[in-house]
């Protein structure tokens, strides 16, 4: 934790860790070599049971097999697209694409046609890497109709067909010299507020972030890292395989989150550490209390994307017996801004995202006239480091929107930042309500509702509205009955009258991005169709 003290909304560069001129396949060959026989990652199967496991030297040496296979069919600085659930080849691509200087571009395998055609086009993708089904989407079936009219893609391939995953060409070629500034990846983003856009991040922007990550929660060698995010995600691909990477450490590829097998794997196989949303802790408590286990060898999560109730956090340290640190981050900043230090207070835990990671500048600007705020004073987070994108692909006019001329990246994100440099999430810029004139940032009101009794997530949304402009709506998931006069007196126990939601909406789901993360703006769309939710009198 730095100790620092401020008077205005600016947390300075901390210059305490160098930056590495590194690429993802440098540092593959690096921790290979150091630690050749350690066990690199674990394929777990849908049941839970670990299935094959590679040493660092065994990834390496199938990677560079991989790498030396696709640099006969495709040319430096390629576009392919990874379309996958988590499998171990997702991996090996990862790191072989990095070895060859190919730009991996990721893609939700639970895309629909529309979905992937665009990724696919509008990345300039010329080859696509697949499974034939993920969950009941048929997706064999679903590319054959996103690639029908597609002249630009040269290869579609199963990655689960190895003899054609790694051919070779009659062409005889060198691995290429990859650069750190080099692009690594595509990214497009969650899509919370609508159409996604391409997020291009080098090797360094990708390797340093998910360095700077580990340091920060205290992940070495010893560690063993359950990584179920998805890997189509950066908290999958970047901060979770690559952060195992850099700390050398052993990681379980878990395909998807199962709360009773998570918690089957900490007692079984020693689980350290993982990434989770709010929702998976939850579940996991509920599954510990129908079948208790030990988790003794837990010692820290991290999780982000959803405030974090004060109660889970009481509850994951006496339960689970570990840290619960929340963070902050965008895909366009490689993802992670900032985390709580495992130092920090409970008050820090629940009511910040910690401090900026090593090497990253994070100002609290006016998003009217750009200019730094007092401490405490609510405005956009913008943050200034090695980690900020190349740029979004092809969007040079998106790209300018989101970076300015200072090279500061505007996060969309509102939120404050105290005297020690902690920064506090409000909401999103896109997402302030505003009500007869007035702003109004639904994290605060969630953060309230969150902490009622019943209540066990919500999204509060703007909707249209003749007299006020906007009206705010509460949307709730409850397996409890909801009575709206007890939830408007909680709400007014903590928040202004002209805050409390007059719109309630008893929902059975939420609609989700890949990384599951509310889409509010889906919310508002379904809701405003009138084919969603029950509205409480």
């Amino acid at each position: 934790m730095y100790d620092i003290n401020l008077n205005i909304s600016h947390f300075p560069l901390q210059l305490d860790t160098d930056i590495r001129d590194i690429t993802v396949g440098g540092l593959l060959r690096e921790v290979a070599a150091s630690n050749p026989d350690a066990v690199a990652m674990v394929d777990v199967l849908d049941n839970g049971d670990c299935s094959q496991s590679w040493s660092y030297a065994e990834v390496l040496a199938r990677s560079e097999r991989l790498a030396k296979a696709l640099a006969t069919r495709f040319e430096t600085g390629e576009r392919v697209v990874v379309w996958a659930s988590n499998i171990p080849e997702w991996i090996f691509m990862e790191y072989a694409c990095g070895l060859a200087g190919l730009v991996l571009v990721t893609a939700n395998p639970s895309f629909q046609a529309a979905e992937l055609k665009y990724v696919l086009e509008q990345s300039g993708a010329v080859g696509l890497f697949m499974v034939s089904e993920f969950r009941g989407n048929p997706m064999a079936d679903i590319a054959q109709e996103a690639t029908r009219e597609n002249s630009n893609l040269r290869e579609v391939v199963d990655l689960e067909d190895r003899d054609t995953l790694y051919a070779t060409s009659e062409r005889l070629v060198k691995l290429t010299d990859v650069q750190p500034d080099d692009a690594a990846q595509i990214q497009y983003t969650s899509g919370t507020t609508g159409f996604p856009k391409g997020a291009v991040l080098s090797h360094k922007n990708l390797v340093n972030n998910a360095r700077f990550f580990c340091t920060r929660k205290k992940v070495g060698p010893h560690s063993v890292w359950a990584n179920f995010m998805p890997l189509f995600h950066t908290a999958g691909c970047a901060t979770g395989a690559l952060g195992c990477l850099q700390a050398a450490c052993k990681m379980l590829l878990i395909k998807r989150f199962d709360a009773d097998i998570f918690a089957q794997l900490i007692e079984e196989e020693g689980v350290t550490t993982c990434f989770a949303v709010p929702t998976m802790l939850f579940n996991l408590l509920e599954s510990l209390d129908n079948t208790p286990r030990d988790m003794s060898s837990l010692e820290v999560i991290t999780t982000g994307g959803a405030p974090v109730p004060p109660d889970l956090v009481r509850r994951v340290r006496v339960r689970l017996g570990c840290h619960l640190l929340s963070a902050f981050g965008q895909t366009e900043h490689s993802p992670m801004i900032c985390l709580n230090p495992v130092e920090a207070t409970l008050e820090q835990i629940v009511e910040t995202a910690g401090q900026p990671l090593p090497q990253t500048e994070v100002s609290i600007r006016s998003p009217e006239d750009n200019r730094v705020l007092t401490i405490g004073e609510v405005g956009e987070i913008c943050a200034r480091s090695y980690a900020v994108m190349i740029g979004y692909n092809d969007n040079p006019e998106a790209t300018s929107a989101a970076i300015d001329g200072e090279g500061w990246l505007h996060t969309g994100d509102l939120g404050t930042m105290d005297a020690q440099g902690f920064v506090r999430v409000t909401g999103r810029v896109k997402d302030m309500i505003i009500r007869g004139g007035e702003n109004h940032f639904p994290a605060e009101i969630e953060a309230v509702l969150v902490t009622h009794r019943h209540v066990a997530q919500v999204a509060v949304v703007g909707l249209p509205d003749e007299e006020w402009g906007e009206v705010i709506a509460a949307f709730i998931l409850s397996d409890q009955p909801l009575d709206v006069a007890d939830l408007r007196t909680h709400c007014r126990t903590h928040l202004s009258a002209q805050k409390t939601p007059s719109v309630w909406v008893h929902v059975p789901d939420f609609p989700l991005t890949g990384s599951g993360k509310v889409q509010k703006f889906a919310i508002r769309e379904k809701f405003l169709a009138g084919s969603y939710g029950e509205v409480l009198q």
